[in-house]
């Protein structure tokens, strides 16, 4: 396999949340010629209740792309219809742990840059879809997984791998979808890998802390029209409430006891220049370090927005899009990859522990493995990034790929189950 080639053509054809039909169908492609047990599907993932889901004129738009550049239109139709992760599960030849290993495939609505300082304009694997950028490193992702379960599919490591190729972590909605269908159940260690995280190229980082709890948010607000000069007492300003809201929400005090953060992302209303509003809505996130101050967080986000609803006259409806936990790494398990880096030639470049400053859904991975008795883990490979995470600008050395194939292949071949953790 092509490490490079693959990664590239992956990040030429972004997909957002759950829209991830042609980059599922390359997965699966591969995964047919190995020796795996494969789910997909509502074995792999639960559409229900699943907020903010695609509508069907933006799947098939998707769907009518990834046809359009090579997917088989078989799986590219299953995958719009029933949803994109993949679980494809590996047996070893001898006893060991059950492993879980997250692999994200979704892009985000970013335009990239054209320009020839940027390699993927330079080199001819630009996003080919305007509006949508692989900006976070999850086209790595895709190509480290494939590349781990082909090297792994002669087989000689002891227990199963649990390969997961999650659609929707952007904005935390897909690990979600997962856990309903069962996704970690029976797993004893879990492991999430992430390119980039401002780590320099190729250093390998056992695990990481400062992950953020997050919910995201959506409030819809609903009032009434008017003119606004001939009548603008009758009216009921939807706008004005949204952003009322707004100032409310990025004027809440901080914690003392974590680390916390809000954010408003979208403003949108509607209406004309000489008519009070009656519809606007708004999309905002909380976050903190720690989750239970994540949920008081959240919860004086709603008191504002319903506040300043009612201060306007209007209604409002809140829906949590999305979400996640916070993650403290196991020290068994920081301890087995650092000594995994050390027998595949990368031990000078690891570190232990590495800062986010981020969130991520695989924290929710990990909570169901830990709250079983299991073990987890989320690592880090440097990428050498040029621009920040969801920047147009964002890259990674492809040196780093290699590297995190090494480093997870030597970590399933030289495990063992311990006594406490069967």
């Amino acid at each position: 396999m092509d490490l490079v080639a693959l990664r590239r053509d992956v990040h030429a054809h972004p997909e957002p949340a759950f829209c991830e039909v042609r980059t599922a169908a390359t997965v699966l492609a591969h995964l047919r010629e190995l020796p795996v047990e494969v789910r997909t599907g509502v074995a792999a993932m639960r559409r229900e209740g699943v907020p903010a889901y695609p509508d069907e004129a933006t799947l098939r738009r998707f769907a009518d792309r990834a046809v359009e550049t090579g997917a088989d239109a078989g799986d590219v139709r299953r995958f719009a219809t029933e949803g994109t992760a993949i679980i494809a599960d590996l047996a070893g030849r001898r006893p060991g742990p059950a492993w879980a290993l997250r692999f994200d495939m979704d892009a985000l609505p970013v335009t990239e840059a054209d320009d020839p300082a940027h390699a993927p304009a330079a080199n001819g694997f630009r996003s080919r879809y305007e509006g949508f950028m692989h900006a976070c490193g999850h086209d790595g992702h895709v190509a480290i997984g494939l590349a781990l379960a082909r090297r792994l599919a002669d087989r000689d490591f002891p227990g199963t791998v649990r390969f997961l190729f999650q659609p929707a972590e952007e904005g935390g909605r897909g690990a979600r979808a997962m856990l309903a269908a069962d996704a970690v159940a029976g797993v004893d260690r879990f492991l999430a890998v992430h390119l980039g995280l401002d780590l320099p190229a190729t250093a390998v980082a056992a695990g990481i802390t400062g992950i953020f709890a997050t919910t995201k948010m959506r409030a819809r607000f609903t009032g009434v029209a008017s003119h606004a000069a001939a009548a603008p007492e009758d009216g009921r300003n939807a706008l004005l409430a949204a952003a009322t809201a707004v100032l409310g929400i990025h004027g809440l005090p901080r914690f003392s006891a974590a680390d916390t953060r809000v954010n408003v992302g979208t403003l949108h209303a509607g209406g004309n220049v000489n008519i009070v509003p009656a519809v606007a809505e708004l999309t905002c996130e909380a976050r903190s370090k720690d989750g239970a101050v994540n949920a008081d967080l959240t919860e004086r986000v709603k008191q504002v927005l319903c506040g300043a609803a009612q201060a306007q006259g209007v209604a409002v409806e809140i829906e949590e899009t999305g979400g996640s936990t916070s993650l403290t790494c196991d020290d068994e398990l920081l301890d087995a990859v650092l000594a995994a880096a050390d027998a595949c030639g990368h031990g000078e470049r690891a570190v232990r522990l590495h800062e986010m400053g981020g969130s991520d859904d695989a924290s929710l991975f990990a909570e169901a493995v830990q709250r079983a008795g299991g073990l987890a883990t989320y690592t880090v490979v440097g990428g050498g990034n040029p621009a920040p995470h969801h920047n147009p600008y964002f890259d990674v050395d492809e040196a780093a790929l290699p590297v995190a194939v090494d480093v997870l292949e030597a970590l399933v071949r030289q495990a063992t189950r311990t006594d406490d953790n069967t």
